[in-house]
C-alpha cells in the first residue's frame, strides 16, 4: 500500500524526522488560506498522486504571494499529472499540498528497503539528491553507499559512520543530527512493516539542520492489520478499481496491458503463465491468483473482475490443484460461465486433485469452453483465440 506525501510527512513527525510546515487544501480558496497562515514569503505547491517525477511534470511549482498559490492550485485540481512513474495515461490530480519553502544547501538521496537475498534493511544514500536514482546507480554507482541493517539488532555505529563517509559529512553537529534521523527510519521502518522508504531529497539547509522534502512510502499489505493508523490512510481513488474489488475476496490481483485474462491459482504458477503466454507472442491483460483454497464464489467474482476489463479478448484458465480441487474449480468456471454469460473464448487447464472429474465437468457442461492438455497447448490456444 502507498500513501500521499503528506501522509508521509505526518508519520515522519511522529518519530521525529523534521519535515516543513504544510497544509492539506481541497480547493484553491483554502491554498490562499494555507500561505497566509504559513506566513512564509515563498511556499511549494504540491500535487498528491502515487508516483514520482511529479516536479517534471508540472505538479510541484512555487508561490510568492497568496494570489498565485490559490491559481496554482486552481490549475493543479484535475490536471491529469503524466510522470515517468505514472506511464502515459497519467493520474488525476485530488489532492494539493501546500507548504513553506525552505533555504536548501545540498540535496541528498536516502532510502531504506526490504533486502530479501540478505534478509536485512538496505540502506541506500547518495549525494545526487533530487535525481532520478536508477540513473545514478547506472552511470555513477559509486556516488551510491548502501548498508545492510540486521532488523533484529538495528542500525550500528559503523554503518552510520559509513553513510556519512559516503556523503562526506564533516561538520560534528550536522552528522549527529544525520545519525539520529538514519536511527529514527530503522526504528519507524520496523515498526510500521514498510517495504520501502525513500526521501528525496533530504536536504542539508542553509542553517546546517536536515528536512525531510519529500516522502515516498510503501508499506506490507501483509501486515496492516497490525497498522491501522497507515491503512487508514489508504487512498481507493489512486488504486485500481478491480485490485481494490479483488481484495474483497481475498484475490490478488494486477491489472497490466494485454488482452489475455489469466487466472490461475498460486503465484509462481501465474508468473509461469504470463511467460509462456508472452513466449507464444500473446499479451496478459492481468496477474490474477486465486489462491489455494477458492471457493466456487471467488472463482465467480475472478471471472467478473476479469470481465470488467474491456481489453479481455480471451481468458486463460491454469489451474494445478494441489490444495485446490479441480472439481471445484470446474463447476466455478461452468457456474460463472452461465452467471455471466461469458461470450468470449475460455481456455481451461486442470491438472492436479480430482483433475479426472474437473475435466468430465467441464466437458458435460455443453458451454463452449476450450480444454487444454497442459500449459504450453493452453497458451498457444489461447493466443491463436484473440488473433
Amino acid at each position: 500500500m502507498n500513501i500521499h506525501e503528506y501522509q508521509a510527512k505526518q508519520v515522519f513527525k511522529k518519530y521525529g524526522i523534521p519535515v516543513t510546515n504544510g497544509y492539506l487544501v481541497n480547493t484553491p480558496i483554502e491554498a490562499e488560506f494555507a500561505m497566509q497562515n504559513l506566513g512564509a514569503p515563498l511556499v511549494a505547491v504540491k500535487a498528491q498522486i502515487h508516483a514520482g517525477g511529479r516536479g517534471k511534470g508540472g505538479g510541484v511549482k512555487l508561490a510568492k504571494s497568496p494570489a498565485e498559490c490559490k491559481q496554482i492550485a486552481t490549475d493543479m485540481f484535475g490536471m491529469n499529472l503524466v510522470t515517468h512513474q505514472t506511464g502515459p495515461e497519467g493520474k488525476t490530480v485530488h489532492h494539493v499540498y501546500v507548504e513553506s519553502a525552505c533555504n536548501i544547501d545540498k540535496e541528498y538521496y536516502l532510502a531504506l528497503l526490504v533486502d530479501r537475498e540478505t534478509a536485512s534493511i538496505a540502506i541506500m544514500a547518495s549525494t545526487e539528491g533530487g535525481m532520478d536514482i536508477e540513473k545514478v546507480a547506472d552511470e555513477t554507482p559509486e556516488k551510491i553507499t548502501t548498508v545492510h541493517v540486521d532488523p533484529t539488532i538495528g542500525v550500528q555505529g559503523f554503518q552510520l559512520r559509513q553513510l556519512c563517509f559516503g556523503l562526506k559529512l564533516t561538520d560534528k553537529a550536522l552528522v549527529r543530527s544525520f545519525k539520529k534521523v538514519v536511527i529514527n527510519l530503522v526504528e519507524m521502518f520496523k515498526d510500521k512493516d514498510f517495504s520501502l522508504l525513500e526521501i528525496n531529497p533530504l536536504v542539508k539547509t542553509k542553517e546546517n539542520t536536515w528536512l525531510a522534502l519529500d516522502g515516498k512510502m510503501n508499506f506490507d499489505d501483509n501486515a496492516l492489520y497490525r497498522n491501522k493508523d497507515i491503512l487508514a490512510m489508504r487512498d481507493f481513488k489512486e488504486e485500481d478499481s478491480r485490485e481494490i474489488e479483488a481484495s474483497k475476496f481475498g484475490l490478488s490481483y494486477i491489472g497490466l496491458e494485454g488482452n489475455i485474462g489469466c487466472m490461475v491459482n498460486g503465484a509462481g504458477l501465474a508468473m509461469s503463465t504470463m511467460d509462456i503466454i508472452k513466449g507464444y507472442g500473446g499479451e496478459p491483460a492481468n496477474f490474477l491468483d486465486v489462491g489455494g483454497g477458492a471457493t466456487e464464489e471467488a472463482v465467480t467474482n475472478a471471472f467478473r473482475i476479469l470481465l470488467s476489463d474491456k481489453q479481455v479478448k480471451a481468458i486463460f484458465v491454469n489451474i494445478f490443484g494441489g490444495i485446490m480441487k479441480c472439481d471445484i474449480i470446474a463447476n466455478g468456471i461452468v457456474g460463472a460461465s452461465k452467471q455471466l454469460g461469458i461470450s468470449i473464448p475460455v481456455v481451461v487447464r486442470l491438472e492436479g486433485t480430482n483433475v479426472k472429474l474437473g475435466k468430465e465437468i467441464i466437458e458435460k457442461s455443453g458451454l463452449d469452453l476450450i480444454s487444454a492438455e497442459d500449459m504450453e497447448d493452453g497458451a498457444q490456444k489461447v493466443v491463436a483465440s484473440v488473433k
